[in-house]
């Protein structure tokens, strides 16, 4: 059965359809009126009104300890309205004033947001009746009927808009479309969902979401690596009116409604609006010591305090600094169902002039220049991760991306950062959006002390190429003990690996005239290329070199082999390899690099890609060579006789 929309009845319900020239909708809060009755023609002689079907009562099942909220693990938001996860059905019973006839009776659900709503733009939705559901699509089905009463499971697209959504029921009758009245007991907020498939937020793990998702407390390190401490937070996206809150910093943002289905979007205007800066965000910073009118970060132990006053006011919170803004952070990504949590790096660069290293200038007395040195080093510095996919990207840089609200360079207009692919960072591939130079400085920057001459001219005095990212911890799952994530930004200290990504993020990130000379480079060429592999076999990776000049050159290269979901997130790595190589004059140099399936099987997961990156560098010519490939493997055939 197929319901009629409000755009294609003879007159659209007001606020629906028609429109032109119509204002931004960035406002979850507010809303426009629907009519309740939308008249179609001439009413049929001997209608009678008592033969109406009209909608009594709906039932939600929206308090905690009911069927909707614990399927959706929304049970422990103190809340009483229905709060459920995209992509996922629920349940709802309609009350009608007589029974329910499918022959001739007709009705269907509406859920609106924000003013203006449109179904092209998803803040109109009228809801379907449908034989079957569809997974991660719009629609309702009818499970049960009984005298007067219709339950229904409602099925939310797995893409749709993140927020409070008004619920009514329309009834088509010969006098028009009847609607219910507005009822804010019918309210329904939608939240982002890591346990559907088709959601951009899914993690495949159940103990990884308990943790990054639902749990409201935690620990964020702080000291150096020689004593690393520690201290509680009280995340408490749970909490009442938290929810409230954090939808309302969207709303203060204005991003338009349109965009609030989208990970991406929302984590960067969070980025921008836990601090103050430039958008009189939640959170005041403060470095100098001084904490007058205000609370000093240090006495801060959770975000509750911190959200619902900024809610309330509508006024920047003081004081914070790094821990106070990623603590809040990270309880708008949980609170919003985008699994979060918080980083901390140790030896952490500010690169102040966006060149990819830290340059510390000496007059020639060997004194620091406090007017030339512009980038700093922090002692730690904490920051927070979102887990999603990245569809703008390249297959394989999904799954965590670095966000830091702490405001300490600006970004396209204004104090934020990321996402930034943290698989990126590794590789130095900085060209991708979001702020991934900035990032890849904090981590592996090489620090460069210059002595600054009389005449002006710099000299290189010494390289640092440990200095930077010492540690990066993160808190491990279902404990308090802390987890070392170095490796996921950066390979070990001191490799041909770790100077491969320093060199490619150079190529990519300073020297932008070059970087199209060396991508394009004449003398050498690379290409790889997957022998074709049913599931559970092995097969090869074939790296072919072309020299095309009569010079002899060395190279080193690097292959990284890993599992990737559909959506781009990468899962696991199960290669890691380099090698050297000799490339003679004019010849084509040739190897083969052996997949075992025992590397890859036991990894391998629902719809998985495996996904080769593979760089090199030609030591003599400086210049760096990268391809990628991404492949999947065919099932194989079951021949039956």
């Amino acid at each position: 059965m197929t319901e009629p929309t409000a755009t294609e009845n003879k007159k659209p319900p007001a606020g629906l359809s028609g429109r032109r020239a119509i204002p931004p909708n960035v406002s979850n809060a507010e809303e426009d009126e629907v009519p309740e009755v939308e008249t179609i023609g001439v009413v049929p002689r001997g209608f009678k009104r008592e033969d109406v079907l009209e909608v009594q009562d709906v039932n939600l099942f929206s308090r905690e300890y009911e069927i909707n909220k614990k399927e959706h693990h929304t049970d422990k938001y103190y809340h009483f309205k229905l709060i459920v996860r995209r992509g996922q059905i629920f349940h709802l019973q309609i009350t009608f004033s007589r029974a329910y006839n499918p022959e001739k009776d007709q009705f269907w659900i509406e859920y609106l947001i924000g003013r203006y709503p449109q179904q092209n733009k998803g803040t109109y939705i009228p809801v379907p009746l449908v034989q079957e559901l569809e997974s991660g699509k719009w629609g309702a089905k009818i499970t049960h009927r009984a005298n007067n009463s219709v339950a229904l499971n409602i099925m939310p697209a797995a893409n749709c808009i993140v927020g409070k959504f008004r619920m009514y029921v329309a009834v088509l009758t010969p006098m028009g479309i009847l609607r219910t009245r507005r009822n804010p007991d019918t309210d329904t907020y939608i939240l982002f969902n890591p346990w559907c498939t088709e959601d951009a937020v899914f993690l495949d793990e159940e103990k990884a979401r308990e943790e990054y998702v639902l749990n409201d407390l935690g620990v964020i390190f702080y000291g150096d690596p020689e004593n690393i401490r520690s201290r509680s937070w009280n995340y408490g996206q749970f909490e009442e009116g938290v929810l409230d809150a954090c939808l309302y910093l969207m709303d203060r943002a204005q991003l338009d409604l349109a965009g609030r289905g989208n990970p991406v979007k929302i984590s960067r205007v969070g980025s921008a609006m836990i601090n103050s800066k430039d958008d009189e965000g939640v959170v005041y910073g403060s470095w100098d010591n001084v904490y007058d009118y205000g609370v000093a970060p240090s006495a801060w132990t959770g975000s509750v305090d911190i959200l619902l006053e900024y809610y309330s006011t509508k006024q920047p919170v003081r004081y914070g600094q790094c821990w106070v803004f990623a603590g809040v952070f990270n309880t708008f990504l949980r609170c919003l169902g985008i699994p979060g949590r918080v980083i901390t790096n140790y030896s952490s660069a500010h690169d102040n002039d966006a060149n990819l290293q830290m340059d510390v200038f000496v007059d020639e007395h060997g004194k620091v220049d406090s007017k030339l040195t512009r980038d700093s080093i922090w002692n730690y510095h904490c920051w927070n991760e979102a887990w999603m996919s990245r569809p703008d990207l390249p297959v394989g840089f999904g799954g965590w991306q670095a966000v830091d609200s702490t405001p300490q360079e600006n970004s396209d207009g204004m104090y934020r950062c990321g996402p930034a692919s943290v698989q990126a960072i590794k590789h130095g591939h900085v060209c991708f959006q979001f702020d991934a130079p900035f990032v890849f400085a904090e981590v592996n920057s090489d620090v460069i002390y210059s002595k600054a001459m009389k005449n002006g001219t710099k000299v290189v005095q010494h390289i640092d190429k440990t200095q930077i990212g010492k540690l990066i911890l993160t808190k491990e799952v279902g404990t308090n003990e802390m987890k070392d994530i170095t490796e996921h930004y950066k390979f070990r200290e001191g490799t041909e690996e770790e100077r491969l990504a320093l060199e490619t993020a150079l190529m990519y990130g300073v020297k932008k005239s070059e970087t199209e000379d060396a991508s394009s480079s004449t003398e050498v060429d690379m290409n790889i290329v997957v022998e074709d592999s049913t599931l559970g076999s092995d097969f090869t990776v074939t790296i072919t070199f072309q020299n095309k000049t009569p010079r002899r050159y060395t190279a080193t290269a690097y292959i990284s082999g890993n599992v990737v979901f559909y959506t781009g997130v990468s899962k696991t790595q199960f290669k890691d390899d380099s090698f050297d190589v000799t490339l003679e004059p004019m010849k084509v140099e040739t190897l083969e690099v052996l997949i075992e399936s025992s590397e890859y099987m036991s990894k391998l997961v629902e719809q998985a890609f495996l996904h080769f990156f593979v760089t090199a560098r030609v030591n003599e010519l400086q210049k760096i060579l990268a391809r990628q490939k991404t492949v999947s493997l065919k099932i194989p055939q079951l021949l039956l006789k």
